[in-house]
């Protein structure tokens, strides 16, 4: 699956362009980045597809010199249980 990138975003689409898979993400202070919604289509639930979005934000963040916090339910799980890589 390929992913795309964006200052404030990762997502994945079909062949129409729908989107089947993202998260977003803002830097809410400096060097400290919000994931603020995951979503993944029901075609794809199941298959780690929102694990490997977390994990992409948070490289990214990483990359950017960053931290990670949350909003969104999912990712604050996610980085409750994932503590060394959030």
């Amino acid at each position: 699956m390929d992913f795309i990138t964006e200052k404030d975003r990762i997502y994945t689409t079909d062949a129409e362009g729908n989107v089947l898979a993202e998260i977003r993400f803002l830097e809410a202070e400096p060097k400290v980045f919000c994931i603020t919604y995951t979503f993944v289509d029901a075609s794809l639930r199941g298959q780690g597809v929102a694990g490997e979005l977390m994990r992409l934000a948070v490289n990214t963040a990483h990359q950017r010199g960053g931290m990670v916090t949350a909003t969104c339910s999912y990712a604050r799980h996610w980085l409750e249980t994932h503590k060394k890589q959030g």
